[in-house]
């Protein structure tokens, strides 16, 4: 098949699930399958984990998908099911935009001036720079996916920075899912009301987690910006020394 056929295909398809993302009742459907998760045992299980790496290979938002694990399953159980599916499924993006993809991605990131830095940052220290990226995320987590495997990182270092890059912002929403008592919860953001030491343990926790986050992600991106800065500026003395 031509290069340009392959990639007309590749934008027809991704346009179908842009518009399903859009059109069709995807947070409806992600309900529906919390709910028959929690009586299916470990078919539900494998189910959930299928649908969820099939999310992330298909930029299909996959927020409903972690709160419900962490309702299903709690915030430990919760965060050990999502980290291997979000890993796998952003491992297969990656390699799915060394591949098949890569032009039609090419295509998408080169509208992005701040790819070249991260392109240029990866190729001199992709564990470091994929690791920052993962904590903070200056690119949407599932194009990210898809536009590292443009760079020259190796698949190694990829799928280690990933798994503990996310690991922070996945324990976050698993704990927050949690934390909610209904299914109708997962959308609406509401929970029933408790007494006076559940809701002194619901925002303690939930300030402790979010404080965590935010700091991780805030030194992660000066990190990061440092990072970008150097390779859009090679001949700086930071730079320099980043490369001796």
């Amino acid at each position: 098949m031509q290069k340009g056929s392959r990639n007309a295909i590749l934008a027809v398809l991704a346009a179908g699930v842009l518009a399903a993302a859009y059109l069709l009742p995807l947070g409806q459907w992600a309900l529906s399958l919390v709910e028959w998760v929690r009586s299916a045992g470990a078919t539900g299980v494998a189910a959930y984990f299928l649908v969820y790496v099939s999310a992330v290979v298909l930029l299909l938002p996959g927020s409903v998908l972690t709160l419900g694990a962490g309702f299903v399953y709690g915030p430990l159980y919760g965060t050990m099911f999502v980290s291997p599916a979000s890993v796998l499924g952003a491992t297969l993006a990656f390699l799915l935009g060394r591949s098949v993809a890569r032009n039609w991605i090419a295509a998408r990131v080169a509208r992005n001036p701040k790819f070249a830095a991260i392109d240029e940052a990866v190729g001199r220290d992709g564990f470091k720079i994929v690791l920052l990226l993962r904590l903070s995320p200056v690119f949407p987590f599932s194009l990210l996916n898809y536009a590292l495997g443009l760079t020259r990182v190796r698949l190694r270092d990829y799928v280690l920075a990933s798994f503990l890059g996310m690991l922070p912002g996945t324990f976050l929403y698993v704990y927050l899912g949690s934390l909610i008592t209904n299914t109708a919860q997962l959308v609406s953001g509401q929970r029933t009301q408790g007494g006076m030491a559940q809701q002194l343990f619901f925002w303690g926790g939930l300030a402790a987690t979010v404080l965590v986050t935010v700091l991780i992600t805030r030194t992660a991106r000066r990190a990061l910006d440092n990072a970008l800065a150097k390779s859009s500026h090679p001949n700086t003395p930071g730079a320099q020394e980043a490369t001796s």
